[in-house]
């Protein structure tokens, strides 16, 4: 027995439909460490850790706890042994205010009646100790996404949970928030807790990680320390071979003009303010022009806009030399504009259709998939998936009948891509990409956007990823509060200059 493991995950094998996502993994968790589970996009990370927290029932394997075997049937069993843990997806009720969040399901009560008091005044403790500053009052519909998750993290502190799982925390922040997410974490550390922090980003498990465990396709690689290795060693452990971290391309050779955006303004559901404000760009056949900025300052706004699922308050878009200004979402699909959207659940895929189904969705009314009497072509969508899944690499457990909502969210990524990419667009908008993606469909997606340009096509890229925005486009834009504040070049630039346009402190040139 050993008790210097807070918890040990001993031969666990865990099965799903058409698929092994856990096969024989052993995974042993130290005191007061800070522990990676690095792997790519279905390599069962998630999985592995939701048997850990309840969610799951491994069919092989034992869990102990300080060195006694456990037996974990729901998360209220994992919250009884000191288990917490902070989904991808965060679950919080958005009308409720922090504080009701952080103490539902354990509400203080004295004579059946709410003990706020007491438990607000553990919560401001709790958050002074650790560096969370958030509002207890607040409502979680009106704080940002990196507030939203230091809510989770005192749901955990509240419970007095030991054992602290974060399930890729990083995917939703700004690098700022990033930046104070990792403090938080060697804090908490600090404190005796124990982190278990599923990512696939290196840098974060370099920076934070005491030792990283490697899974691949459902199978475990290895441990190893993470101050004894690098970034590309444990690139080649996650995707079984070197990955190149900088994007080959040849100089950009622009053409004719394919978007045309004058004067846009659109506007701000929040507040009186455009969210856009008097934006005007081109983009030409043959480059690349990225969008940069920190999240929520108008970019999604200025997306929705341009793909046609919001209004324009004024200014026009001439696509391909077409007015498309007012045109349907469809008339600009069928015209030339593909849109690998920023919520792959909310705009991107209808969850519960199967994989083939997603895959035309935007094509099935053509005669390739319909007959004349109107009826699908159920052979030929089929066929049509299977070449796309080839394509593109799309992971998924039953092929094309496979529901979307059953796949990781790399896989349901590819799919997008492979849909948006295949339909062969004069223009395409690809918002944040490669979000919540590891390197190895990085490299992929990148390689895409690069033959998309060098086949002659406009590509308009949207990024928070600041090593996405240096490395990807011929032309940066930076949006700052709904305005682009300035034209830079990815080859002269520097990440210093990008983040002082980025915060508002110069523009066009100068500093502010």
């Amino acid at each position: 027995m050993d008790a210097d493991y807070a918890i040990e995950m001993l031969h666990i094998t865990k099965r799903f439909p058409g698929i092994v996502a856990n096969d024989d993994i052993t995974l042993q968790l130290r005191r007061g460490e800070i522990h990676a589970l690095l792997g790519e996009n279905g390599a069962g990370k998630s999985t592995l850790m939701s048997v850990l927290f309840g969610l799951y029932q491994a069919e092989e394997g034992v869990i102990k706890k300080d060195g006694r075997e456990v037996v974990i049937r729901d998360p209220n069993d994992a919250n009884a042994l000191g288990i917490g843990m902070v989904h991808q997806h965060f679950k919080l009720v958005e009308c409720f205010s922090v504080l009701d969040n952080i103490i539902l399901g354990v509400e203080p009560t004295k004579n059946g009646f709410l003990q706020k008091d007491e438990a607000r005044r553990k919560v401001v403790e709790l958050s002074d100790k650790y560096g969370l500053q958030v509002d207890p009052d607040a409502l979680i519909e009106d704080i940002t996404v990196g507030m939203q998750q230091r809510t989770e993290i005192l749901k955990m502190l509240y419970r007095d949970n030991e054992i602290l799982i974060f399930d890729e925390p990083t995917a939703v922040l700004t690098p700022q928030e990033i930046d104070e997410l990792m403090k938080i974490m060697k804090n908490l550390a600090a404190e005796g807790k124990s982190i278990l922090f599923i990512s696939h980003k290196l840098a974060e498990i370099m920076a934070v990680a005491d030792r990283c465990t490697v899974l691949r396709k459902g199978k475990y690689i290895g441990t190893v320390e993470t101050k004894d290795s690098s970034p590309e060693e444990l690139s080649a452990m996650m995707v079984g071979r070197s990955v190149s971290f900088h994007v080959e391309k040849k100089p950009a050779e622009p053409g004719e003009v394919v978007l045309d955006v004058e004067h846009m303004s659109v506007a701000s559901r929040a507040h009186k303010k455009d969210a856009v404000h008097d934006v005007s760009f081109q983009v030409r056949r043959g480059e690349i022009v990225c969008i940069a900025g920190i999240d929520g300052n108008g970019q999604s706004e200025f997306v929705y806009g341009l793909t046609g699922l919001e209004p324009l308050r004024e200014g026009k878009i001439v696509l391909a030399g077409r007015d498309v200004s007012h045109a349907p979402i469809r008339e600009r699909s069928t015209h030339g504009m593909s849109h690998i959207p920023e919520d792959r659940h909310k705009h991107g895929l209808v969850l519960d259709y199967t994989l083939e189904d997603n895959l035309v969705l935007q094509r099935y009314f053509e005669p390739e998939f319909t007959n004349g009497a109107g009826f699908l072509r159920r052979d030929r969508i089929r066929a049509y998936a299977e070449r796309l899944i080839d394509e593109y690499d799309v992971r998924s457990g039953q092929g094309p009948i496979t529901a979307a909502r059953a796949m990781s969210g790399g896989n349901q990524q590819k799919a997008i891509i492979a849909r948006e990419v295949d339909k062969d667009p004069d223009l395409l908008v690809a918002v944040q990409p490669t979000r919540g993606l590891d390197v190895g469909a990085i490299e992929f997606v990148h390689r895409k956007l690069v033959e998309q340009r060098d086949a002659g096509k406009a590509v308009l890229l949207i990024s928070l990823e600041l090593d996405e925005v240096m490395d990807v486009p011929d032309r940066i834009l930076v949006m700052y509060e709904g305005e682009i504040v300035g034209e830079l070049d990815p080859k002269t630039t520097t990440q210093e200059e990008l983040g002082l346009y980025m915060a508002g402190a110069k523009r066009d040139g100068v500093s502010v």
